[in-house]
Formats: structure tokens, sequence, C-alpha cells
């Protein structure tokens, strides 16, 4: 007989230790460029949703930063606004 365990379906834990950042603040970056869409990537995940700031740990001045250039990217049709598998 099966043993009564219960398995839940959750995301991936990250390590609790190590300590979030903003990669814009500590590579001195002041300006998010809307054209690059292969960098904005890296904030969007698979569904073309905006990942938050306590995945990326982004300060929060960066992360409105990053949010419009987003928006700017869909627009002009360098970044789908909704996809199946974007990556």
């Amino acid at each position: 007989m099966a043993k009564n365990t219960i398995q839940y379906v959750t995301a991936p834990k990250v390590d609790e230790n190590r300590k979030k950042y903003c990669r814009f603040k500590k590579n001195g970056i002041k300006y998010i460029d809307y054209k690059d869409a292969s960098f904005l990537l890296k904030f969007v995940n698979d569904q073309g949703k905006v990942l938050p700031r306590r995945l990326t740990g982004t300060s929060l001045k960066f992360q409105r930063k990053v949010a419009q250039a987003v928006k700017r990217s869909r627009h002009i049709g360098l970044m789908p606004y909704v996809t199946d598998s974007l990556k």
C-alpha cells in the first residue's frame, strides 16, 4: 500500500539565504532601453507577464522603469503581449 503522503505542486524554492539585489543599482544602469527585447525577456515569465519585484530583486524605482519599457516594447511590436511559450 502507498503511504498517505500529500504532495503539493509549488514553485521551486529559491535560496533563502542568498541576498537579493537590484542589478541596475549594482551595475550603475540608469536607463532601460525598451528596444533591447532580449534584455527585457529576463523580467518576463513564459506567458509574457512581468515578474514581480520579490522574484527579481529589482528596486521599486527600476521595477517601474522595467514595466514601462516592457509596455513600450510591446506597443511597437518587439515583444508579444501574450504567448504560450516565450522562452
